[in-house]
């Protein structure tokens, strides 16, 4: 199979991590991006160069590049180095994310800090960004895929006020963009994973298992790598594009297309048992 070349944001650690992984394993070249180059930029831990190790050592080509998805020049020179090392882009998956420290707080909105809104800039400004980059590069070779993850809170709330804002404002993008991208070839879909266990995650449920509410228990997490199974097979899915500006949930693609278990055997469920819907256009045949 000819080398096929991804760029996944935020991949330092978390989702990020595991959707890159998950591509590694499959065989991709994958550039990772975020800021924690050589230090972990938290006390979770995770660095690029780690991430870039991993998806190697699954089997595929891991890349680290530092840059802050705040600053559009760092983002630009991203795209740049893979149209000099490649010539060209297959996907891109939007992650990246800046997780506020009062994202917990319980406090109304006009309570929290007002910084809290920059989970809508490194989040939503940031997915559009590295969109029309990897438009402008996916475009002369008249194909690509790109999967902007948001989650089940953009449509059914549950987060605090900025974060409900930016996964659903990821959601309409992904619509908003469809139009022109079709024309030029290129696949879009907004992604929503389930509950993750993320090295946040672990954390937070070990110091206070009623963290979101009793609405879950660790047992009801994905592995982030899951995500990246399903975005694989989504990338290598001949017949993607009947998926195109469309929302999909991983763990209903996992099962009901594609045939995907989680890293154990398992076999997650989707979140639509406890939000009592989900998007309308999920993947189903």
């Amino acid at each position: 199979m000819p080398d096929r070349v991804a760029i996944v944001t935020g991949a330092s650690r978390g989702l990020g991590k595991g959707i890159a992984t998950g591509l590694g394993a499959a065989g991709w070249t994958v550039y990772v991006t975020g800021r924690s180059l050589g230090t972990p930029t938290e006390s979770l831990g995770g660095t690029i160069e780690e991430t870039a190790a991993l998806v190697s050592a699954r089997g595929g080509t891991g890349v680290a590049i530092a840059c802050d998805h705040r600053h559009d020049d760092e983002v630009a020179a991203v795209f740049a180095r893979v149209e000099s090392d490649h010539g060209r882009l297959d996907l891109l998956v939007n992650n990246a994310f800046l997780f506020a420290p009062s994202f917990f707080s319980t406090a109304p909105f006009w309570e929290r800090p007002l910084d809290e809104w920059e989970m809508v800039d490194v989040g939503l400004r940031s997915h559009y960004v590295a969109a029309v980059f990897a438009a402008r590069l996916m475009a002369p070779a008249g194909r690509g895929l790109i999967v902007n993850v948001s989650s089940f809170s953009g449509r059914f709330g549950g987060g605090p006020v900025a974060y409900d804002v930016g996964k659903a404002g990821v959601e309409r993008l992904n619509r908003a963009t469809a139009a022109d991208l079709a024309r030029v070839g290129i696949t879009t879909v907004c992604f929503w994973p389930g509950l993750i266990r993320t090295e946040r995650t672990v954390a937070n449920f070990t110091a206070d298992p009623a963290v979101l509410g009793g609405a879950f228990t660790l047992d009801d997490a994905e592995t982030p790598e899951f995500s990246g199974r399903v975005i694989a097979a989504l990338a290598d899915d001949a017949d993607v594009a009947r998926f195109h500006g469309t929302t999909v949930v991983g763990a209903e693609l996992a099962a009901e297309v594609y045939g995907i278990t989680d890293l154990d055997g398992s076999q997650p469920a989707s979140l639509r048992r406890v939000y009592g819907g989900g998007p309308e256009e999920v993947g189903r045949q």
